[in-house]
């Protein structure tokens, strides 16, 4: 049985953002989508009513940034720098208060998974700042340098449309809008319905840091307004983060414009642990990372491969640290597991152990029950024996839920790896610099994470993305700027 201090819920949500709309600058607390009941995963109780933006706000919004993109587009990259900065340190000055709205918009526990979102969002955001005076072109070897000169320029594309996932929606910010920003783009956000807040703590920190006003826009809305946030002819650029079903109609809308796209989709990664590790250090690790925001992560490890002379001692440490995890009140600093987002997500997670169970494709070691209590609660979970053809190993479970299967040798372990059509992430545990080096090119992965270390979501200067139902782009780094410029080439030759 699950005890949440619905009063507790009560009062924070009072100091949630206001629901609205921003666009141009202007708070919008009515739009043409209606409203939607916003219910907190933890209680089951509806605790805002929000404002979702139709076709018509946002077109408003795509034309306020269009109007603000010839200030910020134009402005010096030094001034565009300093404006950032002083974003970022606004940012970090209330980490608090994100780590207060992500337990009561999504469910994540604020002694968890929220820690690290906060910290992410203030480096993400100091990162790309510093990269805003940065973007430069190249003089390329020209032939009879005396006669004709040639080099580049690298432009902002102008409007970014950012479609948000609710999953951890300020951390999608962080990945996606400080680099459209430095590169002299300005933005229309689209969050979830589910989690609108952060984005307007976002937005309103933007405001008062003194970023004009237009450049940040943020309309939460449904799939109308996503589908004419993609059509509308004023965004030069879509960048998403969601699955592949949906990605598949954002593609098809934007190729009647022939807009680029990028592409943050779903992942199923596998941890290969091999028999030369610290057991005590690697398999807490490996466990509870999986179990991170309730298993709600696209490149979070919930594949476990294990070399097959260590598997049942694994699995049995697997199961005993998850089985200690504890689950409950996100507000309560010392829950690690929370609820999924809603009631549909609750139920999906269950039938996928269920029918796992049932058809011989994996052997229950803990959790699996039921969890009374008001609240979108699943107990965590572990499977050993899992079949890799099986749905709990193909799909994307999106929950607490971590799959065990053994491997015999690297050619085997690499096998069962890449055998799925997600390709985001994969992670290995060796001591084996050697082995490190001939498994990282073999992984089909847009990023691969050796041995227990930093949090990835913190590594802002880490490229991140995928292939294959992955998607494709790249967020973090170099590369996750230059998906916000393009490039112009220029010749010139002698009057």
């Amino acid at each position: 049985m699950v005890t949440v201090d619905v009063q507790r819920h009560v009062e924070e949500a009072g100091l949630l953002p206001r629901p609205r709309l921003v666009i141009g600058g202007q708070d919008v607390t009515e739009a043409s989508g209606g409203t939607f009941a916003h219910v907190n995963p933890a209680t089951g109780l509806a605790q805002a009513q929000v404002p979702l933006a139709g076709p018509a706000e946002v077109d408003r919004a795509v034309r306020a940034a269009r109007a603000a993109f010839g200030l910020w587009g134009a402005m010096r990259p030094a001034e565009r720098r300093r404006l950032l900065t002083r974003f970022a340190a606004l940012v970090r000055e209330h980490l608090d208060d994100f780590a207060r709205i992500c337990p009561l918009e999504n469910g994540v526990c604020i002694g968890g998974w929220t820690s690290g979102v906060g910290y992410a969002v203030a480096e993400w955001t100091e990162y790309y700042a510093g990269w805003s005076d940065k973007v430069e072109g190249v003089v390329a070897a020209a032939y009879s340098p005396h006669e004709h000169v040639e080099y580049t320029i690298a432009e902002p594309y102008g409007v970014i449309g950012h479609i948000i996932t609710w999953n951890s929606p300020a951390l999608s910010l962080a990945m996606k809008v400080p680099a459209s920003l430095a590169a002299g783009n300005t933005v229309v956000i689209k969050p979830a319905e589910a989690t609108p807040f952060s984005a307007l703590l976002f937005a309103d920190l933007a405001r008062e840091a003194g970023l004009p006003d237009g450049v940040v826009n943020v309309v939460t809305g449904g799939p109308a307004a996503g589908e004419a946030l993609v059509g509308h002819p004023g965004v030069d650029k879509i960048s998403f983060t969601g699955g592949p079903a949906t990605a598949r109609r954002i593609m098809a809308t934007a190729a009647a414009g022939l807009k680029p796209v990028v592409l943050e989709l779903g992942g199923k990664s596998a941890n290969l642990l091999f028999d030369d590790v610290d057991l005590d250090t690697v398999v807490p690790y490996c466990a509870a990372f999986a179990m991170s925001n309730t298993g709600q992560g696209c490149a979070l490890p919930t594949r476990l491969l294990v070399a097959r002379p260590i598997y049942e001692e694994v699995v049995q440490r697997a199961a005993a640290v998850v089985a200690s995890l504890p689950v409950g009140d996100p507000l309560d600093p010392t829950v690690y597991v929370g609820p999924l987002i809603d009631g549909a997500a609750r139920d999906r997670v269950r039938g996928m152990v269920d029918d796992a169970v049932a058809t011989g494709a994996g052997r229950l070691v803990v959790g699996g029950q039921p969890v009374d209590g008001d609240g979108f609660f699943v107990s965590p979970t572990v499977l050993a024996d899992v079949a890799n053809d099986s749905e709990l190993a193909q799909r994307e479970v999106f929950g607490p839920v971590l799959a065990v299967m053994p491997f015999d040798g690297e050619d085997h372990a690499v096998a069962l790896a890449n055998d799925t059509q997600y390709g985001l992430s994969a992670y290995v545990q060796t001591r084996d610099v050697a082995r490190v080096n001939r498994l990282v090119p073999r992984l089909r992965a847009g990023t691969v994470y050796v041995n227990p270390g930093p949090n990835p979501i913190t590594c802002a200067g880490t490229p991140f993305g995928g292939q294959g139902l992955s998607g494709f782009g790249r967020e973090g780094g170099r590369a996750g700027l230059d998906e916000f410029v393009r490039v112009k080439g220029v010749g010139v030759g002698r009057a």
